[in-house]
């Protein structure tokens, strides 16, 4: 008797750490090694591949600060402009899948693959889609100095003066600048693209008469069109928008199945554990659902959304699709 006893304390001991690491397998377990109720324990930094005052950037800080009043613990907006949005989405493909870095981007991350002939990220490896938090479409805009008082107005006159006009985008690829794109080819005109580092500094440039014309996402121009600094000719949008409701549609204005919007989409980096993008995907929706924080999204042009990831990747598929065949048809690239 006395001799079996080293074996079965053996076989016990081994079977308490099989039953261990089965209940390691199976429970919420993400954050290095911290189960979900605990996360997060420290600050978390969520990564804007643009310029502050674009589109983007205002969703994350509106998300941000309420995600960091649900947790307890500051979210810290970290602004990675440059190349179109890649530097910014290529930090946040090298950060640990722990759940302290999260990356809000906007439609770039579905037009880049097409635009770059090389990326140091991958759309379907390099993350976990979480949930598309909110949409924008795209606003025409002019100076107040530009006589054109319609889409009709602007076409007429920049084809009576060839080689003068300018347009303002966020940066060459994105879907401003690709609505812009599609109007040239449409009605051809000729007009410049002027390119900037977000939809913040295009606007700008606009405000200040740089560019007589500027293409970007509704948000960062809707106060600038408010206080009348800016006319706005056109909306992407299938209907009109309750922010500027006196802006008719590119549809309205005979430009048939003119309809482009832009996706403010939550990543987390490719490992990221399912219980960890559950939790950061119930918490986007709870601060989503928020009244106040839904009427300051829509006051600026931006429509809460909120898909489930599996939706969310769908749509990001499908976008991908879509716009690489609006690069190839009019054969941009990146010089």
């Amino acid at each position: 008797m006395n001799t079996n006893r080293p074996a079965r304390r053996a076989i016990l001991a081994t079977g308490a750490l099989l039953g261990a690491a089965s209940l390691m397998q199976t429970a919420p377990v993400f954050a290095q090694g911290k189960a979900a109720d605990v996360f997060p324990s420290r600050p978390v930094r969520m990564i804007v591949p643009f310029a502050p005052g674009g589109p983007t950037d205002i969703v994350a800080r509106l998300l941000g600060q309420r995600l960091g009043d649900l947790w307890g613990q500051t979210v810290l907006i970290d602004n990675r402009a440059g190349a179109g949005g890649n530097l910014g989405v290529e930090i946040a493909a090298r950060a640990a899948p722990d759940g302290y870095t999260i990356l809000v981007t906007s439609s770039s991350f579905v037009v880049n693959p097409a635009l770059y002939e090389k990326l140091r990220w991958d759309p379907f490896k390099s993350f976990v889609p979480v949930t598309n938090a909110a949409t924008s479409p795209n606003l025409i805009v002019v100076h107040p100095s530009v006589p054109a008082k319609s889409m009709k107005d602007l076409v007429a006159l920049v084809k009576s003066q060839p080689g003068k006009f300018s347009y303002a985008s966020p940066g060459l690829g994105t879907t401003p600048q690709l609505s812009c794109e599609m109007l040239k080819a449409i009605a051809g005109v000729d007009i410049q693209h002027v390119p900037y580092g977000g939809a913040g500094p295009a606007t700008t440039s606009v405000v200040g008469n740089q560019n007589p014309v500027g293409c970007m996402a509704q948000p960062p121009a809707v106060p600038h069109v408010q206080a009348g600094k800016l006319r706005a000719l056109a909306i992407t949008s299938a209907k009109r928008s309750a922010s500027l409701p006196d802006v008719p549609t590119m549809v309205e204005q005979g430009f048939t199945n003119f309809v482009t919007d832009n996706m403010n989409g939550v990543f987390l980096p490719a490992g990221a554990a399912p219980a960890l993008v559950a939790r950061l995907h119930a918490d986007i929706l709870k601060a989503l659902a928020t009244p106040d924080l839904r009427e300051r999204l829509q006051a600026q042009g931006l429509e809460p959304v909120g898909d489930t990831p599996q939706a969310f990747a769908a749509y990001v598929k499908q976008q991908i699709a879509q716009w690489t065949k609006v690069i190839k048809d009019a054969g941009i690239k990146v010089e």
